[in-house]
C-alpha cells in the first residue's frame, strides 16, 4: 500500500493525512474483496524497514493503527472477516498488542474473509523465524536435517494454512517486492500500478483483477501444457 505520503504531498497536505486516506482506500478494499468473493487479502501495513522513518511519522501511524483498531473490528465482525496479524509484535506498545490480541480473538470464527495485516513484518524474517524453529526441531531430536524440504520450510511460515497467493498488487509506482511474502510469491502475478494508495478505489482493483484473469499461468509448464490441462 505505497503512496501515502505523496498522496499528501501533492496536495499540499500534512504526511498524516496521506495516512488517514491510506485507511479509507483500505475499508473500500476490504469491501471490494467481499463483494467479488476473494478468500484472502494480506495487507502490508507497515514494513520491519518502517521504524527507519522520522520518529514522528512512525508516532503518528502507531496511533493511527491503534485508533483504527479500535473503530474497524466491529464492522469487520459484523461483516464475517477473520482479521490475523503477521510480523514481530514485541516491538509494538502493550496496548497496542492487547488490541491486536483481541481483535483477533473478536474475529476468529468469521469466514467471509481472512484479513492479514502485515506489520513490523519483513520477507526475510518470516524465512529467517521458520528456520530457525527448523533448527530447534533439528536439536531436540525430532527432526533429521534430510527430512527439510521446501514443503516442510514452508509449513513454518506465516499464514502457511492459507493458498499462496495469486495476485500481488502495489501501488505508488515502485516496480519492487520490498521484503514483503519472499517465499509465499514465488510464483504469484505481480501487478504494479502508479496509483497511489489513497487513490485505490473499486475501479482500480477491478483492473487489477482483469489483468490478473488474462494471466496465464504455467508454473513451470509450457502453455501448450496449461491449455490442454484446462482443456481435459
Amino acid at each position: 500500500m505505497d503512496g501515502n505520503g505523496r498522496w499528501a504531498r501533492t496536495r499540499m497536505l500534512p504526511r498524516a493525512i496521506g495516512h488517514r486516506e491510506g485507511v479509507k482506500s483500505v475499508r473500500r478494499t476490504v469491501e471490494s474483496c467481499i463483494d467479488r468473493g476473494v478468500e484472502a487479502l494480506t495487507l502490508f501495513a507497515f514494513s520491519s524497514e518502517n521504524w527507519r522513518r522520522p520518529s514522528d511519522e512512525v508516532s503518528m501511524i502507531m496511533d493511527l493503527f491503534v485508533n483504527t483498531l479500535k473503530k474497524e473490528v466491529s464492522a469487520l465482525d459484523r461483516n464475517n472477516v477473520r482479521l490475523r496479524f503477521i510480523g514481530e509484535r514485541s516491538a509494538f506498545s502493550d496496548n497496542l498488542q492487547k488490541l491486536i490480541d483481541e481483535s483477533e480473538a473478536q474475529t476468529a470464527g468469521n469466514r467471509q474473509l481472512e484479513l492479514v495485516i502485515a506489520a513490523n513484518y519483513g520477507g526475510q524474517w518470516d524465512i529467517t523465524q521458520a528456520a530457525c524453529r527448523l533448527a530447534e526441531q533439528v536439536s531436540a531430536g525430532v527432526l533429521k536435517p534430510d527430512e527439510i524440504t521446501p514443503e516442510r520450510l514452508g509449513q513454518e511460515m506465516c499464514v502457511a494454512d492459507l493458498p499462496l497467493p495469486d495476485l500481488f498488487i502495489r501501488t505508488g509506482g515502485e516496480r519492487r517486492i520490498s521484503n514483503f511474502l519472499l517465499w509465499q510469491l514465488a510464483y504469484t502475478e505481480l501487478y504494479f500500478t502508479d496509483i497511489l494508495w489513497p487513490a485505490f478505489d473499486e475501479d482500480e482493483f477491478g483492473k487489477a483483477l482483469d489483468w490478473y484473469a488474462n494471466r496465464q499461468r504455467r508454473f513451470g509448464r509450457t502453455g501448450e501444457q496449461v491449455e490442454r490441462l484446462r482443456g481435459a
